[in-house]
């Protein structure tokens, strides 16, 4: 945790997100930080070159802008830094690199980000990491899996497409008694409605390509760590070269600012969608662990403070043949809802969801399975057009 006591460490979430990463006082008295372009940065004489004895160096290694937006997502973490980098995938990829070597065992949630499956099936693999997927309902269970030589073990929760709840706190500790570092892959919750390092993880992970940026124009992925681990993650993206854009810092910035109030539309709107789905004839199944129809809903319960915009739902089809043709007319009649990958923007999208690249959760038998992200649209017009899809497979 940072050492620093933050003015702001009892305020509400709104007050804090208005005033986190903000320090008028060293821009001339401008409310937002300024944007500053760098590359080089020049030394007052040799010496302090040749001892890098100031605090910015170069381009790579920081600027006020992104230290501006690093503070701020420290104060949301707890964290005692934070690293920015171009992409949600670089967030999780950056930290598995800077953690692992060649010989060690690592441990990923079998409902993960598909991206990072990718990465670790090939590149991860290529360079003599042993890869493990494990059920995300295992919990303390997971000290059975873990070897000698396991060095990191990866949670995600909810899962992604399928939103299974994991145990945090009982991997961690049980990963902790072995010596394993614990990342966790926060997107979809935010600080704001889960805060990893207070359940025991060492390395929060977030795609602030979603809600913190909330408006479908920005890349950029964070990585926040604790004390104990938060200078290996440092070396790691230096080494790497790896860098946030301070336009995009910027941006990112001014997306924090308004994340809680847009946070709580969107998990408004999403929950009155689930729940008027779970009535529905054609919906054989929703996914949205703020349901108490959903298995990990307790858990869910628990842990989190709140649920955000995207879940899924599967879609009742009995003949397995009609899946994909019916998934496909579903979203084609789709009017307000974009077809597009991504989320947390304002905008609402589905997602024809593939499981196949699955080993342990495998995908519904009883239909094919829909993601919606809930954007900031009125309820009333979402469903509208969501029964203009149901209307279209129907008709399949």
């Amino acid at each position: 945790m940072n050492d620093k006591v933050s003015p702001l460490e009892n305020a509400g979430v709104n007050t804090r997100l208005a005033h986190i990463g903000y320090s008028p006082s060293d821009y001339h008295g401008f409310v937002n930080p300024p944007v500053v372009h760098a590359s080089t940065v020049l030394f007052p004489n040799a010496r302090a070159m040749e001892m890098r004895d100031q605090k910015y160096t170069y381009g790579t290694r920081g600027t006020p802008t992104t230290d501006a937006l690093c503070e701020a997502i420290d104060e949301l973490e707890g964290s005692a830094g934070t690293i920015l980098v171009p992409s949600g995938l670089a967030a999780v990829t950056v930290p598995f690199l800077g953690f692992l070597s060649a010989g060690d065992h690592a441990l990923i949630v079998d409902s993960v980000y598909t991206p990072t499956r990718h990465f670790c099936d090939t590149m991860l693999t290529r360079l003599g990491v042993e890869v493990e997927y494990y059920h995300p309902l295992i919990g303390a269970g997971i000290e059975q899996l873990i070897r000698p030589n396991t060095k990191l073990v990866h949670t995600e929760a909810p899962g992604s497409n399928t939103f299974e709840m994991q145990d945090i706190g009982a991997i961690s500790a049980a990963a902790h008694r072995h010596g394993c570092v614990v990342s966790m892959d926060n997107t979809w919750a935010t600080p704001l409605y889960f805060k990893p390092l207070d359940h025991g993880v060492d390395i929060s992970i977030h795609a602030a390509t979603k809600y913190p940026a909330g408006h479908s124009d920005i890349l950029m992925g964070t990585v926040s760590a604790n004390a104990a681990h938060w200078e290996r993650l440092k070396d790691a993206t230096v080494t790497l070269g790896i860098c946030g854009a301070p336009d995009d810092a910027y941006q990112l910035l001014r997306g924090l600012r308004t994340m809680g109030v847009r946070l709580a539309r969107h998990q408004e709107s999403a929950l009155a969608v689930a729940q008027w789905l779970e009535g529905r004839e054609e919906v054989a199944k929703v996914l949205h662990p703020a349901l108490p129809s959903f298995p990990g809903h307790e858990l869910w319960k628990r842990d989190f403070k709140g649920s955000s915009g995207i879940f899924s739902f599967v879609l009742a089809v009995d003949d397995q043949a009609k899946f994909k043709p019916k998934a496909h007319a579903f979203l084609d009649a789709l009017k307000i809802f974009g077809l597009g990958w991504s989320w947390g923007g304002y905008e609402s999208l589905a997602v024809h969801v593939n499981l196949n690249d699955r080993r342990i959760c495998k995908a519904s038998s009883e239909g094919p399975l829909i993601r919606l992200q809930i954007g900031l649209e009125d309820v009333a017009d979402i469903k509208v057009d969501v029964e203009r899809g149901f209307a279209a497979a129907k008709a399949v």
